[in-house]
């Protein structure tokens, strides 16, 4: 055929691509690598996976391969990587596999996983954790949550936890059935509480709150236990950055004994399970009460000391009030006694003091009726006057009076022809135009 060697079939170059990878890798290697596309067969238990390399910057991918976990191995290494790094095994995950090559004349090029080094796949998610908490400490946004002055009566209390949680029902039990008889006001906001969609269901939960903050007091977020790899999703940047920027203190009770999460650090208060979380509130709660008793201790005390000064100034009130009233009745007494011959007047004084007043009260009368029989003449004049130069005695007189709009016309450039006017007599008027 033109000197060329004879075509080979397809399953033929398969073969010798995979004799030429069984003798390049004759052995097993270590291989790091971002699981992808994690499925897990129900039926065979064998786990289908694939292997990605991502480029830093983009975080685009630039390398692929299938890789194939069988279920002898895969019951074994999944627990232990899970207890190891308290994460579930899923998709997303950086991890050190210990691989064979692989190639199937049908299937192809893939990794045959032997096992996996949790030690790795930890250390990567305490270094994206370290990350997330870097990051919210650079943006200044870290502490603004526990910089909320707490309430001094936190009962009107936001609720963010699942409705079916057990955690949800010791809270609220806890809460309000408390020994002190404190009133709360809980509101449930419903969330799912792990697995994947548990960053975008609590977010949105706050942020129902949010548009209602100043109806509540705290907000709680709690779930009832569960494992250490449900609750990865806390430490989410983005939940995290929502919670420590949130206008209103949070407790968190997520229930967990391990180190916490991003999300307890960020909030103004972390307790370790939601009933501690309703013992936090009720304790605060006893603060209150125990200051307020305080108070009222306080005040009473200071009363009681008023009291018994002012008892104490009265009784010695009391002791001195006879001689003081006694001392009192005789300077009085003396007192008037003064004032007696001072006002003691000899008969004559009296009777001239009489015949001088007597007078005056003649002058008085006198003088009084001079002075009204001289305004009653004044009066009569006046009103003679008055008489004299009235319209209606002018009128009698035979003139007589000319009016333009109610007003009297004084002089007869003030008409002009065509105005209408009216003459007055003194018998009556008549109306007249101007011409």
């Amino acid at each position: 055929m033109d000197g060329r060697d004879a075509p080979m079939t397809l399953s033929e170059l398969n073969e010798r691509v995979r004799q030429a990878l069984c003798a390049a890798f004759p052995e097993t290697c270590w291989v790091r690598a971002e699981t992808s596309d994690v499925r897990i067969n129900t039926s065979s238990g064998h786990c289908y996976l694939e292997f990605v390399e991502k480029d830093e910057p983009a975080g685009q991918i630039v390398a692929r391969a299938r890789g194939t976990i069988w279920s002898r191995t895969f019951h074994a290494l999944k627990p232990h990587f899970e207890y190891v790094t308290g994460q579930p095994f899923v998709s997303g995950l950086m991890v050190m596999a210990h691989v064979s090559v692989e190639f199937h004349k049908l299937y192809g090029y893939s990794l045959t996983v032997h096992e996996i080094d949790p030690s790795y796949t930890l250390g990567d998610l305490v270094r994206k954790r370290q990350e997330i908490i870097l990051r919210l400490k650079e943006e200044g946004v870290f502490d603004l949550n526990r910089e909320i002055v707490f309430p001094d009566l936190p009962q009107r209390i936001a609720i963010i936890t699942s409705p079916t949680a057990a955690g949800y029902e010791d809270f609220v039990n806890h809460l309000l059935r408390n020994r002190a008889g404190y009133a709360f006001y809980p509101k449930l906001f419903p969330a799912v509480m792990q697995g994947e969609k548990t960053e975008e269901s609590v977010i949105a939960a706050l942020d129902c709150v949010s548009q209602q903050a100043d109806l509540f007091d705290v907000v709680v977020i709690i779930r009832g236990g569960g494992s250490a790899s449900d609750l990865n999703c806390f430490d989410s940047y983005s939940l995290a950055a929502h919670c420590a920027q949130f206008p209103l203190p949070i407790i968190t009770g997520i229930g967990h004994e391990r180190d916490d999460s991003i999300v307890d650090m960020v909030a103004h208060t972390r307790v370790k399970t939601p009933t501690a979380a309703a013992a936090f509130l009720i304790g605060r709660m006893d603060e209150q009460a125990v200051a307020l008793d305080e108070l009222l201790r306080s005040v009473h005390n200071r009363a009681a000391d008023i009291l018994a000064v002012h008892e104490m100034h009265l009784k010695l009130l009391v002791a001195r009030f006879p001689a003081s009233a006694a001392h009192i009745v005789e300077r009085s007494k003396m007192q008037f006694m003064s004032l007696s011959t001072q006002w003691t007047v000899p008969q004559l004084q009296i009777v001239r003091l009489q015949s001088l007043l007597n007078g005056i009260k003649q002058q008085l009368k006198n003088q009084s009726a001079l002075l009204f029989k001289d305004k009653k003449g004044e009066l009569e004049l006046s009103g003679q006057f008055l008489k004299l130069v009235s319209p209606d005695h002018i009128l009698a007189q035979g003139y007589s009076l000319t009016l333009k709009d109610g007003k009297i016309v004084g002089r007869a450039a003030g008409l002009a022809t065509g105005d209408v006017i009216v003459i007055r007599y003194a018998d009556g008027e008549r109306t007249a135009t101007v011409r």
